[in-house]
C-alpha cells in the first residue's frame, strides 16, 4: 500500500460518519487513533491484537489506580494509559476497514473490552475510595456504583438501539438528514466522552478535587443517561408498522 503517509490518507478514507461524534473523538481520539492504526498496518497487526493491545494499556491503568497510592504522578500515569488505550480502541476499527479483516468476532470482541473498561475503570476508583481516600462520609462509597450504572446502562441501551434500528431499517443513530453533523451536539456531548473523563485522573494528587470531579461527572453522565433513554425509546417507537 505504500509509505505511512498513503496509509494515513486511505484511513482518513476509511472513517465512521463524525455524526453525533464529540470533539474530543472528532478532533483528538480518531487522529491518534489513525496513526496507531498506519503503526500497526506497518507492523503486521491485526485488528484484535490492536484490541487487545488496547485492553492491556487500559487495564493495567486501572490495576494502578486501585493498587496505589493517589499521587499527582500517578494521575498523570493513568491519564497517559487510559488515553492511549482509548486511542488504540479507535485504531482496531480503522484497521479492520482499511484492510477488510473485520468481522463479528473483532467486533465482539471490542465491545467486551468496552464493557468491561466500564465496569473496572469504576470499580478501580470504588477500591482507592475504600483504600487511600479520607472520604467525609461513607456515602461516597456509593458514587463510583452509581456511575457506573449510568455508563453500563447508557452503554447497553446505545448498543441496543442500534440493533434495532438496524433490524428495522433505520440504522440512524441520531435525528436529522443523513450526514448532517451539528457542531453544537458534537460540543454538547463533551462532558459524556470517555475521553473527556479520563481527564478526572490528572486530579489524583488532591483527593477532594478528584472526588467532586468524578462526582460532577457521574451527575452528568446520569443527566445524559435519562435525556438519551427517552430519546431512543421514541425513536424505537417510531419505527414501529402501522397497525
Amino acid at each position: 500500500m505504500g509509505g505511512t503517509g498513503t496509509v494515513l490518507r486511505e484511513l482518513r478514507g476509511a472513517q465512521k460518519t463524525a455524526k453525533g461524534v464529540s470533539l474530543y473523538s472528532r478532533h483528538v481520539n480518531r487522529p491518534l487513533g489513525r496513526l496507531f492504526a498506519a503503526g500497526a498496518f506497518r507492523m503486521g497487526l491485526t485488528p484484535n491484537q490492536v484490541t487487545l493491545i488496547s485492553a492491556l494499556f487500559t487495564f493495567a491503568s486501572i490495576a494502578s489506580v486501585a493498587l496505589s497510592r493517589p499521587s499527582w504522578e500517578l494521575g498523570a500515569m493513568v491519564y497517559a494509559g487510559l488515553v492511549i488505550g482509548f486511542a488504540l480502541d479507535s485504531a482496531d476499527g480503522q484497521l479492520a476497514r482499511l484492510t477488510g479483516r473485520g468481522g463479528p468476532d473483532g467486533e465482539w470482541l471490542d465491545h467486551v473490552v468496552d464493557c468491561a473498561k466500564m465496569i473496572l475503570v469504576h470499580t478501580g476508583v470504588l477500591i482507592s475510595f475504600w483504600r487511600f481516600f479520607d472520604l467525609p462520609s461513607e456515602g461516597w462509597l456509593l458514587l463510583p456504583p452509581g456511575f457506573l450504572f449510568a455508563a453500563v446502562l447508557t452503554f447497553c441501551a446505545g448498543l441496543l438501539r442500534e440493533q434495532l434500528g438496524r433490524a428495522a431499517g433505520r440504522s440512524e443513530a441520531g435525528g436529522g438528514a443523513p450526514g448532517r453533523i451539528s457542531r453544537v451536539r458534537a460540543v454538547a456531548l463533551l462532558p459524556a466522552d470517555y475521553g473527556v473523563f479520563c481527564l478526572v485522573f490528572l486530579l489524583l494528587g488532591d483527593q477532594t478535587a478528584f472526588r467532586l470531579g468524578y462526582a460532577a461527572l457521574g451527575a452528568v453522565h446520569a443527566l445524559f443517561l435519562a435525556l438519551f433513554l427517552v430519546k431512543w425509546f421514541r425513536e424505537l417507537r417510531a419505527f414501529r408498522a402501522p397497525d
